[in-house]
């Protein structure tokens, strides 16, 4: 008896069978939206006939509804980032009256402006949501020609926007955190008081200025700053006005500097401003005079603190120009706070003395 011959259609495999694979290969490989979605728009106007496939994105506070990603093919053209009154969306009345199927030649009641104005005959649109019933936006299909939908296509419909809403609230989940991770790590990094990056940050932006410069053959002038009398001001007018000296300090100190220069608190009443320095090359005494002169005149002054105004004789500030391949950020930070003991010293010793 001769082999019993089968023909294409028996072996090929079905195309359920075919669909779900696809369906299964593109969530194991998406690591975005983007990337989950527009296969999904693909297949769903492969399994409905309608030639425009969308996800739109909601907001219901402005009432904009706006499309996300999209795929056209024929006549009917839903562009990226289109936006529309969400009042006057088809999406809208789908979803007001828990259908997912418009009609607008058999429902021509069902249609709106904007549908019209785009020439929109047959819709499907679900919702998508972002976890807890937040609506997200919505998946559509859309035609500008008359086509049956059948219930397969729907249950497609609402598959894909089952998954595309667990994509988004991953995503969402992922955001907090990384935020979440983020403020951490800026308050691990930030004084609290004076909003300035503390000691921990600054040796590691320090280092960075330290790397630059050795690539760029320059150096790095770092300047340490006491704040001289602070004591006697705590103990004079308490320590909330101690505070908000030390508040107004650092914002003046933020306002002298160039936009190229970090100022940090290192730690008490003492500040350390760093940032790029001249050549390698070249003579450093001048820059780092001219550094610390500016940085002296700009603690010397009034500081409204609170109801008490304090008039300060100006903070010992010393500084140095390093070379990058000599010190590293804490031994070039020593080494600027050794220079500000000197002139504390000096000023210390050029005090008159007090009156027996």
């Amino acid at each position: 008896m001769p082999p019993v011959s089968h023909t294409r259609q028996d072996s090929a495999e079905p195309l359920e069978a075919k669909l779900l694979d696809r369906i299964s290969e593109t969530v194991a490989q998406a690591r975005s939206l983007e990337a989950l979605v527009r296969p999904f728009l693909e297949m769903l106007g492969e399994m409905t006939g309608l030639e425009s496939t969308y996800l739109t994105t909601i907001d219901l506070e402005s009432g904009r509804q706006k499309i996300l990603f999209a795929r056209n093919t024929r006549t009917l053209q839903m562009p990226e980032n289109l936006t529309i009154d969400w009042n006057d969306s088809l999406c809208r009345r789908a979803l007001d009256r828990a259908g997912s199927h418009i009609d607008a030649a058999d429902s021509p009641r069902e249609n709106t402006e904007a549908a019209a104005r785009l020439g929109i005959q047959t819709f499907l649109s679900v919702p998508v949501y972002a976890g807890e019933g937040v609506l997200f936006g919505t998946l559509c299909a859309a035609s500008a020609s008359h086509h049956e939908i059948s219930e397969k296509a729907q249950r497609l419909l609402s598959l894909f926007a089952h998954l595309i809403s667990g994509q988004v609230e991953r995503e969402a989940l992922v955001e907090k955190l990384l935020s979440a991770n983020a403020q951490l790590s800026n308050l691990a990094a930030t004084d609290a008081l004076t909003q300035l990056p503390n000691r921990r940050l600054l040796l590691e932006l320090l280092q960075r200025l330290l790397d630059q410069a050795d690539r760029q053959h320059t150096t790095v002038l770092v300047c340490f700053l006491d704040l001289d009398g602070f004591k006697a001001i705590n103990d004079r007018h308490g320590h909330a006005v101690g505070d908000r000296f030390l508040a107004e300090m650092a914002a003046r100190l933020r306002q002298a500097v160039r936009s190229q220069d970090v100022v940090a608190r290192y730690g008490g009443d003492e500040f350390v401003i760093v940032g790029p320095g001249p050549a390698a090359a070249e003579d450093h005494a001048a820059a780092v005079k001219h550094f610390i002169d500016h940085m002296s005149a700009a603690t010397v002054g009034e500081f409204q603190c609170l109801d008490t105004t304090i008039h300060y004789q100006g903070a010992s500030v010393g500084g140095i120009a390093v070379l990058p391949q000599t010190l590293n950020a804490l031994e070039a930070l020593e080494r600027a706070d050794q220079a500000m003991y000197q002139v504390k010293l000096t000023r210390h010793n050029q005090r008159p003395p007090k009156p027996a």
